[in-house]
């Protein structure tokens, strides 16, 4: 299947054209001619996934790989040393990030991992109902997400409703119309901004709540009749 077909059947599924202005989502590196045997689906990209990856393979990928304007293009440093290897085994990239976010990937989280419906959607935004005791609640996100502690801004004993946005979200604080909101990459000044407002943080991490990016996409791809493998690079950040 050429690349081409491939990428206006992901198109169709989740529009380019829906992705934030600062964003760069669509094909990253390849050509629209190239014939396409295998794919493989992974969050992120790095050197041990492009060194398991077999030569011709289309690689779709969560994030980026490049996300701002490149001046120059020096094999020894990121991400042109990533590029470089992928160039050389013939490895095309699609990136399908703030589009599959809106239009996949908070709603698999909120309804499929979380397991709550989803009652009101404001773009990236997905709002929750859940009537629930804020110390048991954060426990409890903290062992679905695997999550090795609860980092939390603590502002209700009892939360009524919850905005979740996967991965980094911070940016939507003063959007948030909810007791509780969880995302991930929470830094300081937002956990500051957060309490003087009255909002209850929970930090889900980014990877951790975005890694299932695979697993969705893979479903949908399965009617192309192609080899897909779900190929996730590993989390940056490890715990001690």
């Amino acid at each position: 299947m050429k690349l081409l077909d491939i990428y206006k059947f992901l198109d169709e599924l989740s529009p380019f054209e829906l992705q934030e202005k600062w964003d760069n989502s669509g094909l990253m590196i390849g050509e629209f001619s190239h014939n396409i045997q295998k794919i493989a689906l992974s969050i992120d990209v790095d050197e041990e996934l492009i060194d398991s990856l077999e030569e011709d393979t289309l690689l779709i990928t969560h994030h980026p790989i490049i996300f701002g304007g490149l001046k120059q293009l020096e094999f020894n440093k990121y991400p042109a040393n990533l590029i470089q290897k992928m160039i050389r085994k013939n490895i095309s990239n699609i990136a399908m990030h703030t589009n599959f976010d809106q239009t996949h990937l908070n709603n698999y989280v909120a309804q499929e991992v979380l397991g709550y419906k989803i009652v009101k959607k404001d773009g990236f935004i997905a709002y929750l109902e859940v009537n629930e005791r804020f110390d048991e609640f954060a426990s409890k996100i903290s062992t679905i997400f695997k999550l090795p502690h609860a980092k939390v801004v603590k502002c209700h004993e009892q939360i009524e409703n919850v905005a979740l946005v996967t991965g980094s979200g911070c940016s939507l604080i003063k959007s948030i119309e909810a007791d509780c909101f969880l995302t991930g990459d929470i830094k300081y000044h937002d956990a500051m901004e957060a309490k003087s407002i009255n909002l209850s943080l929970i930090d889900i991490g980014h990877f951790e709540s975005e890694h299932f990016f695979a697993q969705i996409l893979e479903k949908h791809l399965k009617i192309l009749g192609l080899k897909v493998i779900i190929a996730s690079s590993k989390n940056p950040f490890t715990y001690i």
